[in-house]
């Protein structure tokens, strides 16, 4: 326990008090606006069928284009593109909570939609990639990128929690247009806090090639025709956990409106949700020698096996006690999947790799909320039910046939464009690191942590 604390007060030496403070509350809005949306046009419009329409154009949007987001904060940096993505995300969904109200058609509230998903500024998958590269800056071992992981896992699940719970409180107390201009004014101000935070320098984007950088691409070169197999097979597990998320959505509104306890169906999910921070932010005390292959095999494996009780649940208290344990394999397998990532790309393309791994999740739950919905109407709670379980099947399986590096191919510092002839810095030294030498990244304290704060 205590040298799980001890680690993470390193996280947090890298990356100051601030930064995951600022990080999380600039996540909400992505988990509100989702459900926001539809219970907005659900209410505005009386059509169940526009509110899916504009819900899953803002989706569609979100998986298009995030990627490009991410590849624009590779190349350019993340402060200017998470400036803009912001602004354009605040004005969209202040335009999308005018346009509900004001009684819209479905046509112009869908591209309003759209344009709110796209310019959605990604925090979880930049906070990630700023984070990982604060750490290798600081020359961090494994323990400390693992316990990297499990924070921003962890961040990411709570933010999935209480966005639907705000949502739906603000919809209880006042009316959902409530929610969504909250979401707009959090994302305008701790996006905008997000991008101006100082950390922001050592991610400052590769515009051009390097000396440095063609040095890396040569070595990277030989091993790249095996890393594409590892990325698309944790982008595909990623997008059967989505499916799973979005099974289980269905699924547990079905069953509950089924015993006529409909209300309770977001207390469901949040329970699992909660279950599932926990168990990602104790991941971080496992030791680096657990590694990835194994992590995600026993994660996909728990996922299969605590899913199946879902088939044959038809109680609230059951599917309580079944849903909250199953929570527990969600966390270890979205932070070993980001971490496989993060392992296998190249530094310079890890934001677009990370949007492309989130848009991968994203696509996965809406599509199966889709078809699960639909087999919840014709065969009850346990047709979406199956959906999860077939996703976690198939996972598994990708799981067990796909080859994994063991260890790290690199170990020179982590973005190619904040390299010059000198060595990264190890941790502990304080000594100055090319990227401070280039005026790329914020200096660094005596334990090699982030000094701005």
């Amino acid at each position: 326990m205590v040298g799980t604390v001890n680690t993470y007060r390193r996280v947090i030496a890298l990356t100051g008090p601030l930064l995951p403070l600022v990080s999380f509350l600039a996540r909400l809005p992505v988990a509100m606006s989702q459900f926001g949306s539809v219970l907005l046009v659900a209410q505005t419009s009386g059509s169940l069928a526009t509110a899916g329409i504009v819900g899953g154009t803002l989706s569609a949007g979100q998986v298009v284009f995030g990627p490009v987001l991410g590849r624009l904060a590779d190349r350019h940096g993340q402060r200017p593109v998470v400036l803009g993505a912001a602004a354009v995300n605040a004005v969209a969904t202040a335009a999308l909570v005018a346009g509900a109200l004001g009684g819209l058609g479905t046509v112009p509230l869908a591209a309003i939609g759209a344009v709110t998903g796209a310019s959605v500024p990604l925090i979880g998958p930049l906070a990630r990639t700023r984070s990982v590269a604060l750490a290798h800056r600081a020359g961090a071992d494994e323990s400390v990128l693992g316990a990297v992981h499990s924070l921003e896992g962890t961040l990411d699940e709570v933010s999935f929690v209480f966005g639907p719970a705000l949502v739906g409180l603000a919809a209880l107390v006042a009316h959902p247009a409530v929610a969504l201009g909250g979401a707009a004014g959090l994302v305008a101000v701790f996006g905008t806090a997000y991008a101006l935070h100082p950390t922001a320098t050592v991610t400052g984007g590769t515009p051009g090639r390097t000396v440095g950088d063609r040095g890396a691409r040569a070595r990277t070169k030989g091993d790249r025709a095996g890393r594409p197999r590892v990325v698309h097979a944790v982008r595909g597990s990623l997008a059967l956990q989505g499916a799973m998320f979005g099974a289980c959505q269905a699924g547990i509104a079905a069953l509950t409106a089924q015993l006529g306890v409909p209300g309770q169906a977001g207390i469901v999910y949040a329970a699992m949700g909660v279950v599932s921070a926990a168990v990602g932010l104790a991941l971080g005390a496992l030791p680096a020698r657990v590694g990835l292959r194994l992590r995600w095999r026993a994660a996909t494996c728990a996922a299969l096996v605590l899913s199946v009780p879902l088939l044959f649940t038809g109680a609230l208290w059951p599917l309580y006690a079944v849903v909250t344990v199953l929570g527990a394999a969600y966390a270890p397998h979205l932070i070993t999947a980001f971490a496989l990532t993060e392992r296998v790309v190249e530094p310079a393309r890890l934001a677009e790799s990370m949007a492309l791994a989130a848009s991968s999740l994203v696509a996965g739950q809406a599509l199966a909320l889709a078809v699960s919905g639909r087999l919840a109407e014709w065969y009850g709670p346990a047709g979406a039910f199956s959906v999860a379980v077939g996703a976690a099947g198939l996972a598994l399986t990708l799981a067990l046939v796909t080859r994994v590096p063991s260890a790290r191919t690199r170990a020179e510092a982590f973005l190619p464009a904040q390299r010059t002839a000198s060595p990264a810095p190890a941790a502990g030294t304080g000594e100055p690191g090319d990227g401070e030498e280039a005026g790329k990244a914020p200096a660094a304290d005596g334990n090699g942590a982030y000094a701005g704060r």
